[in-house]
């Protein structure tokens, strides 16, 4: 019989979590994630939506900029239900849909402050750093995969890649975190 056990993204039945010095990255896969675009005359979400560059959470919910009038929404404990439903209970009127199976988060903690995470984005991504403060999310690349950066504190930072790429994603990360001992 086959066996249809569930993996997370990087392959294994729990989540991949390496300490490397003062950094800590963590496969996440709990967090449901669903993209939100408003139509014309559709009325506002029972969400907070930030402008573009940033993040912001409301009740647990966290939302970033995509693009004019699109955000993706960061949903933790949902990646198991239907979250793109969930979502569109708060924006009525609005297109949602459901990304949680095409994406890998990936969180990167520091137990020395913000020192080594902002060491750890100087090497993996071409950023001013002193416009990426807490608070910011970006579209950017690390190596030539394309991801989403949110810095959620001084000492954290969440990265969204491509579910297809999580096992290049991870190896990428995990080296430049290697590289700053």
């Amino acid at each position: 019989m086959t066996d249809l056990s569930p993996l997370c993204a990087l392959g294994a039945p729990a989540p991949r979590r390496v300490s490397l010095g003062a950094l800590t990255l963590a496969e996440t896969p709990d967090c449901g994630l669903a993209s939100l675009a408003l139509r014309r005359d559709t009325p506002p979400p029972s969400l907070a939506l930030p402008e573009p560059g940033r993040w912001q959470e409301t009740d647990g919910v966290t939302a970033f900029w995509t693009g004019p009038g699109q955000w993706l929404v960061e949903m933790p404990g949902c990646a198991e239900v239907d979250a793109a439903a969930r979502l569109a209970e708060r924006a009525p009127g609005a297109s949602v849909t459901e990304q949680t199976d095409g994406w890998v988060l990936v969180e990167i903690t520091s137990t020395a402050g913000a020192a080594p995470v902002e060491r750890f984005l100087e090497r993996a991504v071409n950023l001013d750093l002193t416009r990426f403060a807490p608070g910011h999310a970006t579209r950017s690349t690390v190596e030539h995969l394309g991801v989403y950066l949110l810095r959620r504190a001084e000492d954290r930072l969440g990265i969204w890649g491509m579910r297809s790429a999580a096992e290049s994603l991870w190896h990428t990360l995990e080296t430049i975190a290697g590289r700053l001992e």
